[in-house]
């Protein structure tokens, strides 16, 4: 029962894939819980020569399987929960027919698995429609005062569980932008950095479409702290923010990985428009003093990403770069291109 557990264990550095990980096995052990409750009923159903109903359970059944097996073996959500669906409310239905009252017990657990494997809006769309039709079955069937019993309690079962979803899936948003955002600037931190950048990696080798980086630090940026405070110096970060997020794109990405170090990870870009990307970025920083008129300068490392290479050794090009145009003065850019190959880089004394 715990073979879902791995994306949780794995991946526990990356908030979306936990949150997936679960995700995979709230659908794991509802397709496994209903396998063993409703295979018995496919014997039982045959036995009252309720043929049509064997065979929509076992259709259910047989989709369970599948389901199980590619999550299992594949970490595929097979046919994302719709044919669960689908039967489940088929059958339940067709089984208030010719079962009455007992076929009416499983509309409920098939209500509310319903908000648990579709999305919200087809998720509720579906329930209104299978509350209609069970609804029509029992004022067709049933006596009044059970119509209304059942088209209310229904009903409700449906709105409490889709406000138990809707609530849930805003808790989940607001933990992964907790988990994968700073606090203090907004940027996304370190939690994906590998994963993206390995995501540009995987464009440039199997669609030759390039990426690159601008890793960026702000320099003396210490001596801010210790002469102003770290109050003025959260303010001086997050303006450093705003003038930087003003000369990106919606598609590129801004990352905070240091204290005051940021990475930009540029889709599609070469690295003659990432160095000219950069400069205009270090002259936005330096145009105008920030609060309690403290002039600030920024230095900044530019790379492409090459064929074959690993995430942390393009970052790593980056990095020596940025080092580079520290050692050189301070409030410039250096391009991965101008460091020879070998070339051993060490950080300034004070960055």
């Amino acid at each position: 029962m715990n073979s879902l557990s791995f994306p949780a264990r794995k991946c526990a550095s990356n908030p979306t894939l936990v949150v997936l990980g679960f995700r995979r096995q709230i659908i794991y052990h509802l397709h496994f819980w209903a396998l063993i409750a409703v295979l018995p009923l496919v014997f039982v159903q045959w036995r009252q020569e309720h043929y049509l109903l064997s065979l929509l359970l076992v259709l259910f059944c047989v989709n369970s399987v599948l389901v199980i097996a590619f999550l299992r073996w594949r970490r595929v959500y097979f046919l994302h929960g719709w044919p669960f669906v689908v039967l489940a409310m088929v059958s339940s239905a067709y089984s208030m027919v010719i079962n009455g009252h007992a076929g009416l017990y499983w509309a409920y657990p098939t209500a509310a698995a319903t908000f648990f494997l579709l999305p919200l809006r087809p998720a509720s769309a579906s329930s209104i429609v299978f509350v209609v039709v069970i609804a029509t079955i029992a004022f067709l069937g049933f006596p009044q005062s059970d119509f209304w019993r059942i088209t209310f309690s229904l009903g409700l079962t449906c709105v409490f569980v889709m406000v138990f979803a809707w609530l849930v899936g805003q808790l989940k948003e607001e933990l992964t932008r907790l988990a994968t955002t700073d606090p203090l600037t907004g940027c996304l931190n370190r939690s994906q950095l590998a994963d993206i950048l390995n995501s540009q990696i995987q464009m440039r080798e199997r669609y030759e479409r390039v990426s690159s980086l601008v890793l960026m630090d702000l320099d003396h940026f210490k001596t801010i702290n210790d002469r102003w405070g770290h109050v003025t110096g959260d303010r001086v970060l997050k303006e450093a923010v705003v003038r930087i997020r003003k000369r990106l794109r919606e598609s590129d990405q801004l990352f905070r990985i240091g204290g005051e170090e940021f990475m930009l990870v540029l889709p599609e870009t070469r690295q003659r428009d990432a160095e000219r990307l950069a400069q205009q970025l270090l002259n936005n920083i330096s145009a105008a003093p920030f609060v309690n008129e403290i002039p600030l300068t920024a230095s900044a490392g530019v790379t492409e990403v090459s064929k074959g290479e690993t995430w942390s050794t393009w970052l790593n090009r980056a990095d020596q770069a940025l080092y580079s145009a520290k050692r050189q003065g301070r409030n410039r850019w250096v391009s991965s291109k101008d460091i020879k190959p070998g070339t051993s880089v060490s950080a300034p004394s004070a960055i």
